[in-house]
């Protein structure tokens, strides 16, 4: 079994410089995984946040099930992280000193198990962002370019 991708975060990449990107699990309950299955979730606004030893994700928005009861869960609750406490005390000394951020850049199963990859990012200025849409018209031009040459 390999990889599927449930969402992605695009706005992640404009808006921050990724620095180091990490794979961590998520405590989900039923309703969660089979909303997810359907592919109802939005990354957009989440981050990690680290409390008490412990890394929780806010801000993910799963859909709540359309065939789910009144245990239906909450769209917008914390979910707690799966990972190493090492892995835990690195980032926190990380984001506490240096100031980084934990944002989601995807969500997907693997071999049937809900991941989300994480990333530490620094924020990126108006300038930066500005530079990396100039980058990417230019990029579009010249393959435009090529493509309307190559036909003739």
């Amino acid at each position: 079994m390999g990889e599927k991708l449930i969402c992605n975060n695009k706005k992640a990449f404009h808006d921050y410089f990724i620095e180091e990107k990490f794979e961590a699990g998520m405590v989900l309950k039923g309703t969660e995984v089979k909303s997810l299955r359907m592919g109802r979730a939005n990354l957009s606004d989440s981050f990690a946040m680290v409390k008490s030893g412990e890394a929780f994700l806010h801000n993910l928005h799963i859909s709540p099930y359309d065939f789910g009861n009144r245990e239906n869960h909450d769209p917008d609750r914390m979910r707690k992280l799966l990972l190493h406490k090492k892995e835990i005390e690195k980032l926190f000394g990380k984001v506490r000193e240096q100031g980084y951020s934990l944002v989601p850049l995807r969500l997907y199963f693997k071999n049937g198990m809900v991941k989300v990859e994480m990333g530490l990012a620094k924020g990126k200025k108006l300038y930066d962002k500005r530079e990396d849409l100039k980058k990417k018209d230019h990029k579009r031009e010249i393959a435009q370019a090529l493509k309307s040459s190559s036909k003739f």
